[in-house]
This record gives structure tokens, C-alpha cells and sequence, in this order.
């Protein structure tokens, strides 16, 4: 039994330094050494370790400005010829030491570590983003993102900015990577009170700080540096823990530094003769790494020793058991005061391993191996997994801090670089106001709206390669200080031409061809990102203003729902329900307008839920169903009155549909209270457009209420487009919060007796739950099985749920002969609904319309393979042939082939199944789409309350 986690996590950053006109930039070669001695090396090393079926776990930050410059073609083929160049001095070698033998050993190790270098980028097509997706689709590897050019945030003036940043660098490394990610290496471990906030916003769960940045929490965290804090805005927050920094870092007693190790500054570029090495060097001479370096480390001063492979080796080996053991004795003291399993991280940057410390990357494989192999105390984890398994974290608010000198910036701010940042923050200003005054233009001529849309764009380019932390670095440091000088010049240079050509309308195409030519990252730059969002600010000089302004300890929400559990209709109820007994679990106080499913009103508490059960003197089965609607809504109006007259105080209104949506504008004109709507569903989607009066009315309705609304949450990317187009309703007043599903507690088994019960016979079976209405597409599935009847005589479809339709859908299985293959259940409590998801071998959902289609979450948490309708949200939940099936909306053809190849390979049903479920666990858990939600209600508050001021 273990008793602990070590979650390793290395940072791989590079500035963008790619320069197109010329080949022989000298710092372009920081890219080549760093891919030639870190990034392959490490690579290699995940690969080997996957090939013997090491089941490790680690964590890779890779910044946005190395992705981009990682997928370059221009810097991947002068890579492959600075490869050529290295294999081709290192044959040299083999040749010039023949007659030295300790120089040989050496120079033939060299030969054959680049050989098999080739080799491996040979078998990628010298594609390392290939390499990266493969690690990361193993399960072994964490990707996660860092800030667009690593900019070194707690400086950065205006919020805009920092949203920019975030929002660009997540947008990378999903566009590259394929996924979004859940972490995030803040740069140069950068926080700053405020910034947690903008995390949660761009969808991030987890950053990186130092020792001190927890130490000094407040208040001080019981866990000490065993496990994350959440922060205000429910980040985790992960320290870097000191012992096993020091144990690698330190420049007194690291590992790096033994004697045995290489020696990094003895270099053959510098030490053989011009003549030799001139192919090897810059063009001009200058003398540069070349990577082949003969001599151990030996001591302080003096005369260096021959390197010995064999002992560097070994060394590597008793350094990795020595590191292991010490985070063993750390687990073991830790886990004997803990409340949970102790968590040690320990952090580095890549290019440590393999370019500084040439034995890195076998120090780093011994250690995989060794943990995963033969320790009994401690396993590898990454930060997600650790969540996963604790979601509940103490909270405290964190100090400014980073790490390097001193612990507060000092290093990215100083008497040699502290010029650079009025300038900056100028720039940042003159953004935001430009694309403000864009923004406002827009539309009265679209092919300049285009253009102009284009110089903002690489205008945020330029300021995003301005504002990196390597240029202060390099002040700092005192390092290539002419170079960093002349780069920050130029980018902001381009950046004020390119807002006056904005400015000024004058189109000067080629210029901007060649400033987008010369540094082509980002393609998907979303200028948008730097419209004003809120005043308030999150950077140093104005933390005193937001502590000043912190946010009530409990939350008081009022939501208004139409339906609530037990009474039911569709999925808006439950989705209600999960949502208010979550926002409960995170410390607020949830009451709940609703109708009464009989004609008695009350009021009851379900799961800390107040629950107002409220009679709208009309009945749903009599008249008009409008005139029960205007009912409801009275009452709840009078009953969110009364609550005020008892002395509670709301903070936010939440409605949900037009259903309430009288109601939800009349209160938020009497109480002066924020209002959010969350649309679940829209009248124009269900009947495929407006045909009839009462359609017109409900649409009318639901415009009313998006244009009262402060803010509009919807279920899906899908819903929001419909928002927007139907609407007008501005792109910065929605939010995307997808509805989500509690998995089952337990997997539970099959009911034996459930086939005889209905008697389904021994055959396949497919399942429908849902609401029996045209727009959920039954009658396409009954059609289907009648199809699919004469392959498959056994299949039997179970259909549940209840509706308008559901005589006219018996009548129709009449009609096609099927009617002993279709059993129609009617309702179905939650119980039996389950049973029939763990007794399906597929559920079908043919929809029409579906704004988000939650039962297609259920049926995935269940383990059920799924097959569901190409539209609306069920296509930004299923991904075909990853974790379902889709067919083509409205298509026969498409559903009966889909449930052929289902139906006729249940290895690939059992793999999508277990696909889906995982993704339920990451992405739909009810728990965190409610602290998405809470974030909602806070960004609402804090806009509202920064208005009045």
C-alpha cells in the first residue's frame, strides 16, 4: 500500500526566436540545442519507458512559443541540418581520437547518441508535436500550457492583457495538441492576488508557485506543502517543494555537479582550431557550442578529466535511488500527521535535463523506473489525478511571489530592465483602446473591417513578443543584452505602425504580408480578446483595492425554474436540481422558485436546497397554457417578496427559460439585483423555426429576457450561436456551461430477470429515454429497426418516456410490423431507467433538435454505447468513433448503417463505452461545472459593484 505521490513537472519554454531572412541568427540556435539535448533526449526517454510498459506519470508544460516554433517547417528543416552537421563533426571525431583512447570512448558515444537522435526523428518525420500528442494520448504525460509569449504576468498593467495572454496560450496548445488543458505554468511561477480569477475564467484548475508562496498563505495552510491550496476563485494551487528542488538545483550540493557528470563549459567549438572547426561554427567565426565536449567536472578549478560515460552512468543510477529514497522518508514522516496521502512536487525547468545536465535524462529514467518498479512507499501522480482523488482542498489567499532571486520579482524587475514597463503598459492601453474603438466601428465597411482586423491582429502579436519575461531576463542577467534590447524595440516599433495604419484606414497590404511573414505564430490570434471587460485591475500596484473589495463569505441565489424534482418534464428540472444541490455543497445559500405539482403550495428543504413550492392558480390540463405560465410567474414574485420581507438578502437572480422569465425581469427591476439566465432551450429550435402565434409569443419572450438578462449561460457552443444569431446578444454576455451528470456510485451489474420482465428475449437491444416529441427523432428509430429486422431478427428497442407523441409512435410500429420488437414503457423513475442503461447494448438518441442533450451523458456515465444525432450540443459531447457514434441528422441511411456497426462489433461498442465514461469524469462533473457557475455569479457581483463605484 503507498502512501504517498511525487508529481514530477518540468517547464520547456523558449522565447520566439525565429528569424526568417537570415539562417545564421546565433540565437536561433538556442532552439536547435535545446531540441538536439532536452527535448529529444527526454522524449526518447518516455518512449523507451512505454515500449517496456512503464506505467509512469509526469507533467510537461510546454509554452506556447515553443509549440509554434516546434511546428515550424522553416525551423524544423534548419534543425535538420544543424542534426547533419553535428552527426557529421561527431564522424570527424571517431576518426581524429582513434590514437586516444579516453577521447574515443567519448567521441564514439557522442556518434551514437546522434545516430540514434536521427533515427528517432526519422520515425517521427522529424515532427516532435507528433511525439508530444503520442505521450500525451498514453496517459503518461500531462501537457499543460503556460502564458502566449511567457510574459511575465504580475507586471502586466491592464486585465485585458492578461486575459489576451491566458486566453491566446490555451488556444495554442489546444489547436496544436488537440486538447484543452487543465494546468498552467505561470511564468517564472509569477501569482499575484487577483490573478486566480482570470485562471478560472479561461477554464484552468491548477498553476504552479514556490515554497514560500504557500508558506506564507493566508490563513496558514494546515497541509503545510503535502498538498494544493484553492485559492479565493477555487484554483489549486500546487508548491514546488524546496527539499527536492535543492536536491537537483543547488549549486553547492545538486546532483548536476558531481564530479563524475560532464562538464558543460569545456567545449570543442571553443577548444579545437579554426581551421577544424570552422564548418562547425558561425559563418563568421564566432565560436559557439557545438555540443562535443570531452571532459568530466572534476573540481572547482584546475585541470578537468576525461569523461567516462560508464561512471557518469552509474552515477545517475545511485543519484535517482538517493532522490527517491529522501521523498520516500518525506511520504513516510508526512503520511504519519496527514488526514490524506501527502503530496510532493517537484519542479524543473526541461532544459535542465540533457542541455545543462547532460546525464538528466538518464537520471530522470532511472527514477521513473525505480518508482513505478520498486517502491513501496510512494507512486507517481499528476496534479489532475491528485484532484480527481481530493477535490476538497483547504482555501487561502496567496501573496504576490515568483520564484528566482529572492522570491518577489526582483530578478523581472530592476534597475537594469524596470525602463521597459511604462513602455509596455503604454502599449497595453493603446490596444484596448484600439480595439474598443474597432469594435464600436464595425460594420460600416466590411472588406476594411477585415483588414483592420488584421493589423489588430499582429499589433497583439507584436505586443505579446514584447512583453516577454526572457527580455527583463536577459537585462537582468546581463547575458545577450543587445539582442534583447534590439527585439523589444523593434516589436513595439511594429506594433504602434501597425495601429496607426489601423487608425488611419490606409491599406499597406505588403508591409503587413511582410510583418505577419516574419513572425507567423499564433494563425488564430483572436484580437477580441483585449475588448474591456471590467475596470478592475489584477497587477501589483492595485492589489490593496482588491482586498479592499473582497466578496461576502456565503452567496444567497434565487433561481426560478418552472419544474423541479420530483416534478419533472424534461431535462431543465433535473439539470436545475444537480446544479442548486452543488452551488449548496460550495457554501452558498440556494432558494428555489417552483411550481407545485398539485394544487398545494409549501415550502421544504432537499438537500440544503430551500425549495419554494409555489400554486399558480391555474391548471396545466385546463385552458390555456400561456395563462398557467402568467400564473406561475405572479406567484413567484409574490413569494420572492415576501422572502424579502422575512430579511433575505439575494445577491443573484438566477432564471432558467422563458418559462420564469416574467418573473425573473420584474424582480430584477424591484430588487436591483443581477440578473443570469440560463437558456436551455429555445423555441425556434424545436419546431425548426416560428410558424405559429403562441411560437411567436414564446420567442418574443425569450428575447425580452436575454436582453434584461446581465449575463446568458448556455449548454453548449451550439446554443450560444443560436443565442447571439437570433438574438444579437453581444459575444461577451454569454457563457458556456455545459449541463452535467453524477456518476454512479458504484458500477452496479445487470439485472438478470430485467429481459424476461419485459420480455426482450436474448437479442441486442436498443434503448430510448426521452421526452416523445417529433423533435426527438423516435420515429427515425422505429423505422430503423424496422430496416435492420432482417439481420438482426432478436433486436429489440426499449423506448421510455412519455409525450404528445407517443400514441401516434405506437401507431407507427403498428404500421411497420415491429411491434413485438419495440416495448414502450411510458415514465420510468430514475431506478429502472438506469437498469435499462446497464442492460443496453446501445442507446440511440435520433434527435431533431437538442440543445445539449444531457440523457446522452447519463447513458455515458452508465457505461452504455451511445449513438446520437450530428446536431446541436450531443456533437460537442460525442466524438464519432472516439466515444460513440454519430449520425447524420434526420437520415435513416446514416442511423441504420451506424447501428449495424455497432451491432456488429462489441469490442468497439465496450471501447467507446469506456471512452465516454472517462470523459463524463473530466469534463461533466456536476461539482465543477457548478464552480464555473459560482465564478458567474462572483465576475457578475464584482462588474455590478465596480459600476457603482
Amino acid at each position: 500500500m503507498h502512501n504517498g505521490y511525487l508529481s514530477l513537472v518540468l517547464h520547456a519554454h523558449l522565447p520566439y526566436v525565429r528569424h526568417g531572412d537570415r539562417d545564421d541568427c546565433l540565437e536561433e540556435r538556442w532552439v536547435y540545442e535545446a531540441m538536439l539535448e532536452s527535448y529529444l533526449p527526454l522524449l526518447m526517454v518516455f518512449d523507451r519507458l512505454l515500449s517496456d510498459g512503464i506505467a509512469f506519470r509526469m507533467t510537461l508544460a510546454v509554452s506556447p512559443t515553443l509549440l509554434s516554433m516546434l511546428e515550424d517547417e522553416l525551423i524544423l528543416s534548419r534543425f535538420q541540418t544543424h542534426l547533419a552537421k553535428t552527426v557529421e563533426l561527431a564522424g570527424k571525431e571517431v576518426k581524429r581520437t582513434m590514437h586516444e583512447p579516453r577521447e574515443h570512448r567519448v567521441a564514439k558515444m557522442y556518434l551514437e547518441r546522434f545516430r540514434d537522435i536521427t533515427s528517432y526523428c526519422r520515425k517521427l518525420d522529424f515532427q516532435l508535436i507528433s511525439a508530444l500528442k503520442q505521450v500525451q494520448e498514453s496517459g503518461c504525460v500531462e501537457l499543460i500550457t503556460c502564458a502566449a509569449t511567457h510574459s511575465f504576468l504580475p507586471f502586466v498593467e491592464t486585465e485585458e492583457a492578461i486575459r489576451a495572454q491566458l486566453q491566446v496560450g490555451i488556444d495554442t496548445h489546444e489547436r496544436i495538441l488537440g486538447r484543452r488543458p487543465q494546468g498552467i505554468w505561470l511564468p517564472e511561477c509569477g501569482y499575484t492576488p487577483g490573478l486566480d480569477r482570470l485562471l478560472k475564467e479561461a477554464g484552468i484548475r491548477y498553476f504552479f508557485v514556490d515554497t514560500h508562496t504557500i508558506r506564507h498563505a493566508t490563513p496558514t495552510p494546515m497541509r503545510g506543502l503535502y498538498a494544493p491550496l484553492h485559492t479565493p476563485h477555487d484554483v489549486a494551487a500546487f508548491a514546488r517543494d524546496d527539499q527536492a528542488s535543492r536536491q537537483v538545483w543547488s549549486s553547492f550540493d545538486g546532483y548536476p555537479g558531481d564530479y563524475d557528470y560532464r562538464e558543460y563549459y569545456r567545449d570543442i567549438g571553443f577548444d579545437r582550431e579554426m581551421d577544424y572547426i570552422a564548418p562547425y561554427i558561425h559563418p563568421e567565426g564566432i565560436r559557439v557550442n557545438t555540443g562535443l565536449k570531452y571532459y568530466r567536472i572534476t573540481g572547482k578549478e584546475g585541470q578537468k578529466d576525461y569523461y567516462v560515460p560508464e561512471w557518469a552512468r552509474e552515477k545517475a543510477a545511485s543519484h535517482a535511488g538517493h532522490f527517491l529514497h529522501h521523498r520516500e522518508k518525506q511520504i513516510e514522516e508526512a503520511s504519519g500527521w496527514l488526514d490524506r496521502k501527502p503530496l510532493v512536487v517537484a519542479t524543473y525547468d526541461a532544459e535542465l535535463f540533457g542541455h545543462w545536465w547532460y546525464e538528466g535524462p538518464q537520471f530522470l529514467e532511472f527514477l521513473l523506473r525505480k518508482t513505478v518498479c520498486d517502491s513501496k512507499q510512494m507512486e507517481l501522480i499528476t496534479p489532475s489525478e491528485y484532484l480527481e482523488q481530493y477535490p476538497d482542498q483547504d482555501r487561502a489567499r496567496l501573496p504576490m511571489s515568483t520564484w528566482g532571486r529572492n522570491g518577489y520579482g526582483e530578478v523581472w524587475l530592476n534597475e537594469r530592465n524596470g525602463w521597459m514597463y511604462r513602455h509596455l503598459h503604454q502599449a497595453e492601453r493603446e490596444m484596448v483602446a484600439a480595439v474598443h474603438q474597432c469594435e464600436i466601428a464595425k460594420g460600416q465597411e466590411e472588406s476594411k473591417d477585415r483588414w483592420v482586423s488584421r493589423c489588430l491582429k499582429q499589433a497583439a502579436r507584436e505586443l505579446m513578443l514584447a512583453q516577454s519575461s526572457d527580455w527583463a531576463f536577459i537585462l537582468d542577467g546581463q547575458t545577450v543584452v543587445e539582442y534583447a534590447v534590439r527585439r523589444f524595440h523593434d516589436h513595439l516599433v511594429r506594433f504602434r505602425e501597425l495601429l496607426g495604419m489601423a487608425k488611419s484606414g490606409q491599406l499597406h497590404d505588403a508591409r503587413l504580408a511582410e510583418m505577419e511573414a516574419s513572425y507567423p505564430l499564433f494563425p488564430t490570434m483572436d484580437e477580441s480578446y483585449y475588448l474591456p471587460f471590467r475596470s478592475h485591475k489584477v497587477n501589483v500596484s492595485h492589489q490593496m483595492v482588491a482586498a479592499s473589495k473582497s466578496e461576502p463569505s456565503e452567496r444567497k441565489v434565487l433561481m426560478l425554474s418552472w419544474e423541479f424534482p420530483p416534478h419533472v418534464v424534461g431535462g431543465l428540472g433535473r439539470a436545475v436540481y444537480d446544479l442548486a444541490r452543488q452551488l449548496v455543497r460550495q457554501g452558498m445559500e440556494v432558494h428555489v422558485l417552483t411550481g407545485a405539482a398539485d394544487s398545494g403550495a409549501r415550502q421544504e428543504m432537499i438537500d440544503g436546497i430551500h425549495v419554494h413550492r409555489l400554486n399558480s392558480y391555474a391548471r396545466t390540463d385546463q385552458g390555456d397554457f400561456l395563462q398557467w405560465v402568467f400564473q406561475l410567474n405572479l406567484a413567484m414574485v409574490d413569494a420572492a417578496e415576501q422572502l424579502r420581507r422575512d430579511g433575505l438578502t439575494v445577491d443573484v437572480l438566477h432564471a432558467h427559460d422563458w418559462l420564469v422569465g416574467w418573473a425573473a425581469m420584474e424582480l430584477k427591476e424591484r430588487m436591483s439585483t443581477p440578473l443570469i439566465t440560463t437558456i436551455h432551450a429555445l423555441e425556434h429550435g424545436r419546431n425548426q423555426g416560428i410558424h405559429t402565434p403562441l411560437q411567436q409569443r414564446i420567442h418574443e419572450c425569450e428575447r425580452a429576457l436575454t436582453a434584461t438578462s446581465d449575463h446568458v449561460i448556455v449548454c453548449s457552443h451550439y446554443m450560444g450561436e443560436e443565442v447571439r444569431r437570433l438574438f444579437g446578444v453581444p459575444h461577451e454576455k454569454i457563457s458556456v456551461i455545459f449541463n452535467g451528470v453524477e456518476m454512479p456510485e458504484e458500477a452496479g451489474s445487470q439485472r438478470v430477470d430485467l429481459r424476461q420482465e419485459l420480455a426482450l428475449g436474448s437479442g441486442p437491444i436498443l434503448f430510448f429515454v426521452g421526452r416523445l416529441v417529433r423533435e426527438k427523432g423516435v420515429h427515425l428509430l422505429l423505422e430503423a429497426v424496422s430496416r435492420l429486422s432482417g439481420a438482426f431478427p432478436d433486436v429489440r428497442l426499449v423506448v421510455a418516456g412519455k409525450g404528445p407523441h407517443a400514441d401516434e409512435l405506437k401507431d407507427l410500429a403498428g404500421r411497420m410490423w415491429i411491434s413485438d420488437k419495440v416495448r414502450f414503457l411510458g415514465f420510468v423513475d430514475d431506478k429502472r431507467r438506469n437498469e435499462l442503461f446497464r442492460l443496453a447494448d446501445v442507446a440511440v438518441f435520433p434527435s431533431l433538435y437538442e440543445p445539449f442533450g444531457i440523457v446522452a451523458l447519463e447513458a455515458m456515465a452508465y457505461g452504455t454505447p451511445l449513438l446520437v444525432a450530428d446536431t446541436g450540443g450531443l456533437r460537442e459531447i460525442v466524438r464519432h468513433g472516439k466515444n460513440g457514434a454519430m449520425m447524420y441528422t434526420g437520415d435513416v441511411e446514416s442511423l441504420v448503417n451506424q447501428l449495424r456497426w455497432l451491432l456488429e462489433n462489441p469490442e468497439i461498442r465496450h471501447q467507446l463505452a469506456q471512452q465516454a465514461q472517462e470523459d463524463v469524469r473530466h469534463r461533466y462533473d456536476w461539482a465543477k461545472l457548478a464552480v464555473q457557475t459560482a465564478d458567474q455569479y462572483r465576475l457578475l457581483n464584482t462588474a455590478t459593484m465596480w459600476a457603482a463605484t
